[in-house]
C-alpha cells in the first residue's frame, strides 16, 4: 500500500467535505469506492454506521476504518491524519480572519447560504444511504420504527444501532431478510 496515496485520498475527502460527516458520504463514495476501489458501497456504509456510533467524529472514524483495512494500524493513522489535516489548516486560517469579520452582513449571509447548501448535501447522502440500506420490507419496517422512535424519544444513536443490529440478526435467523424486495 502506498501511504502517500492513502494520505492524499483522505486529504482530498477532508478538503472537499463541507457540512460534517453526512455531507462526506458522496465524496467518500466517489473517492474510496469508485476511484480507488478500496471498499464497496455496502462496506462503506457499514464503516460509516459503525463510525457514527463509536466515540469521535464520523469522518475520522470512517477514515480510520478504511485506512486500517487497506494497510493495518499505520494505514489507519495515515488515513486519519489525511482527513484531519485540511480541516486543521483551514480552520486555523479562518479563525484568524473570521473573528475580525464575523459581524459583517455579507459574512452572515454567506454562512446562511452555506447552511442551505449543506442541507442539500446531507439530503443527497440520505438518499444514497436509503438506496443501499432499505432493500426489502423488513428493512423498510426498521426504518419507519427507528424514524418514529427517534422523533418521539431523545435516545442515543447507539441504542438504535444496537437494536437494529439485533433485529437484523433476528430477521436473518427467522429467514425474513430479503423477503419482499422493494423496487
Amino acid at each position: 500500500m502506498n501511504y502517500l496515496s492513502l494520505f492524499l485520498s483522505f486529504a482530498k475527502v477532508g478538503v472537499l467535505t463541507f457540512g460534517g460527516g453526512y455531507a462526506m458520504i458522496p465524496i467518500l463514495e466517489r473517492e474510496i469506492v469508485d476511484r480507488r476501489g478500496w471498499a464497496s458501497s455496502e462496506e462503506l456504509m457499514d464503516y460509516y454506521a459503525v463510525g457514527q456510533c463509536t466515540p469521535g467524529v464520523i469522518a475520522v472514524n470512517t477514515a480510520t476504518f478504511i485506512g486500517y483495512k487497506q494497510a493495518g494500524n499505520l494505514g489507519g493513522v495515515v488515513a486519519t491524519l489525511g482527513v484531519v489535516f485540511p480541516s486543521v489548516v483551514i480552520i486555523t486560517l479562518i479563525a484568524g480572519i473570521l473573528t475580525n469579520f464575523s459581524d459583517l452582513p455579507a459574512v452572515k449571509s454567506a454562512f446562511a447560504a452555506i447552511r442551505v447548501c449543506v442541507c442539500v448535501l446531507i439530503f443527497n447522502a440520505v438518499l444514497k444511504l436509503w438506496k443501499s440500506a432499505v432493500k426489502d420490507r423488513p428493512a423498510l419496517v426498521l426504518f419507519v420504527l427507528v424514524l418514529a422512535l427517534s422523533l418521539l424519544f431523545d435516545l442515543s444513536p447507539v441504542v438504535f444501532v444496537v437494536l437494529c443490529a439485533a433485529a437484523g440478526i433476528a430477521l436473518t435467523r427467522l429467514g425474513l431478510r430479503g423477503k419482499g424486495a422493494l423496487k
